[in-house]
């Protein structure tokens, strides 16, 4: 059973329900953000290139970056470390528009996560450097200085739930936003080699959903935590969509699936030449949120989010090529409904 008290969901007809989020909402993006090193020139290996061009990632990092320029605020709840790395992501943050006083730096030898990756669609290499990893050492006294009366939603990315102390911080957190009235959103987010195994990943998982609101996750990561196959995957989207929270369950190029109390409805993909296939989920949940506060329908705030995911895809970088309002409505307007 559900416990504390769930967040509202914008409805297309104010009379449904009261908004839970709005233009001025202030978001608390919880979860890992990074340098990403990408090997140049576009199309070469990371072996060969003859340089790298950095940006801010971390699939946290990256919807704090894209929440940030559609106009939102955002602060950023992690932890990152006291080396040249940890203050790049810092500034980057920070030049993006995200607030990071609830940012703690750590002296004790961890690393922020540093990923090395490439410009290219087949045979994408992805080197992350995860060990001692900073943003996994975020613990409950750094949850327990942030007044979460100050924040309208928490949005919770699940690489924080493969190790303690991160793990029991982020439930609190999310336990926490709840009890002030808070919208909980979780992006599943499994990334395996985070986690001690699928098992132990699949009961986290299960305790994170119960204390949220919004659950997207693909059909792989519903599977994990249905302990299955797709099809149970499916299953257990479907079953959570009948309680009091709203699923977004993706299936890759055939699109999207929304199972809610109010509506069941599916939604295609943009079409797009991709130059890499990294950075569409990240999109996808920063606008699929910034949509919902803008005052849009779910089903139009899906459609808004797939269109940044094919916007990210097919652009370099990930928090670099986020969207802003007017980029986003240039690509609404020269692209047709999306595709199943």
């Amino acid at each position: 059973m559900r416990t504390g008290k769930p967040g509202v969901l914008p409805s297309e007809k104010a009379s449904d329900m009261p908004a839970g989020l709005t233009s001025r909402s202030r978001f608390l993006v919880l979860g890992r953000a990074g340098m990403d090193l990408y090997a140049h020139p576009s199309g070469a290996t990371a072996e060969t290139a003859s340089h790298f061009a950095t940006a801010l990632g971390g699939s946290s990092g990256n919807i704090a970056a894209g929440l940030a320029r559609q106009g939102l605020a955002v602060s950023m709840l992690t932890c990152v470390s006291d080396d040249s790395v940890g203050r790049f992501v810092r500034r980057e943050l920070e030049a993006y528009g995200v607030d990071t006083r609830h940012m703690k730096v750590l002296v004790d030898g961890s690393r922020t996560s540093l990923a090395i990756t490439e410009t290219r669609i087949e045979d994408t290499q992805n080197t992350l450097y995860r060990n001692n990893a900073s943003d996994l050492l975020m613990d409950e006294a750094q949850v327990a200085g942030v007044d979460f009366e100050n924040f309208d939603a928490l949005v919770v990315t699940g690489t924080a739930l493969a190790a303690h102390p991160s793990r029991q911080a982020t439930l609190r957190a999310m336990e926490h936003a709840r009890a002030a009235g808070g919208y909980v959103v979780l992006d599943l987010d499994y990334r395996p080699y985070s986690w001690p195994g699928s098992l132990e990943a699949a009961e986290t998982y299960r305790a994170a959903i119960e204390a949220s609101d919004l659950v997207v996750g693909n059909d792989d990561e519903f599977a994990v935590v249905a302990d299955g196959t797709h099809e149970a995957g499916r299953v257990l989207a479907e079953q959570l969509g009948r309680e009091d929270m709203t699923i977004v369950y993706k299936m890759g190029e055939k699109g999207s699936v929304v199972f809610s109390e109010a509506e069941t409805f599916e939604t295609g993909i943009f079409p797009v030449t991709a130059i890499k296939p990294m950075g569409a989920g990240d999109a996808f949940m920063a606008l699929l949120l910034a949509s919902l506060a803008a005052g849009h329908s779910m089903r139009e705030a899906v459609r808004r989010g797939s269109a940044a995911a094919a916007m990210v895809v097919s652009t370099f970088g990930c928090a670099p090529a986020m969207p802003t309002p007017s980029d986003l409505e240039t690509f609404l307007n020269a692209h047709s409904v999306p595709q199943s």
